[in-house]
């Protein structure tokens, strides 16, 4: 499971039959005492002090990080580690900004984050398919789509919207003069609308407390603490590109770009 098999980067994986019990939905149990150790056969860690990876040849970002919560409302699927575990389903080991200059590696371009004012408008930008892999307490691997963790509160069902890579931005602190990645305060891998998401939903969800919309499918997510490795791939460009009706994504400034060169 720690491996990236070639059908990893079946960026259309589809989700277990109706009739078919995922085979994660079952209570959890407590993790492997000893988890495998990560196979990074054919891919390029571009950190040293956090595990961020590069696939170049299947054009993939892998990120390592654990479950980090079972239950209870989310604004986020994952978040940099130390960040905001209270209201997302996994932590990675890794900044925001390392996660964007990832997917510019392997040739994913930013569209446009949320806007609130004067209208909304969603986010724009290229389709990311977020997969997650991780071994069970009998050593079984298991590869699932994120979208199979997130529970719409609405319908009960697991979340059927896809994620684009809208690319936060960047503050300036006045005081110090130091540039800032504004998605390294956790806004990752959002399930609600943050103008500072770097993956973000191209639908309106709000991020009150009294009308989230998502919440943790607790019954297909394992122990808290149980290592995954979350894989990140920008669909092919014929269809990458989520748009909300015949509306065109407004070209990102230059500056809400980070290089990989800041990633290191």
């Amino acid at each position: 499971v720690y491996s990236l098999p070639a059908d990893e980067t079946d960026a259309k994986a589809k989700p277990a039959a109706a009739d078919e019990k995922p085979d994660d939905a079952k209570p959890a149990k407590e993790p492997a005492k000893e988890p495998a150790k990560p196979d990074n056969t054919g891919l390029k860690k571009i950190t040293k002090d956090h595990d961020v990876y590069l696939d170049l040849k299947r054009k993939a970002v892998v990120i390592d990080g654990e479950v980090c919560l079972r239950e209870g409302q989310l604004e986020m699927f994952a978040c940099p580690k130390g960040t905001k575990e209270h209201e997302s389903v996994v932590s990675l080991n890794c900044t925001a900004e390392q996660a964007h200059a990832a997917l510019l590696a392997v040739g994913a371009a930013p569209g446009t984050t949320v806007m609130f004012n004067p209208e909304y408008k969603p986010a724009t930008g290229p389709i990311i398919d977020v997969l997650v892999l991780w071994l069970d307490e009998k050593g079984e691997k298991h590869k699932v789509r994120a979208q199979e963790w997130v529970k719409n509160a609405k319908t009960e069902k697991e979340m059927s919207f896809d994620w684009v890579f809208a690319g936060s931005g960047f503050w300036t602190d006045e005081d110090t003069g130091k540039v800032h990645y504004m998605a390294n305060s956790g806004d990752l891998i959002c399930v609600s609308n943050f103008n500072t998401a770097t993956l973000d939903l191209p639908v309106e969800s709000s991020q009150a407390n009294a009308s989230l919309l998502f919440t943790a499918f607790t019954d297909r997510i394992p122990p808290r603490g149980t290592k995954i490795r979350v894989v990140m791939i920008p669909r092919p460009k014929k269809d990458a590109e989520a748009k909300p009706g015949d509306a065109k994504p407004e070209k990102k400034p230059e500056q809400s770009k980070p290089t990989a060169k800041k990633a290191e």
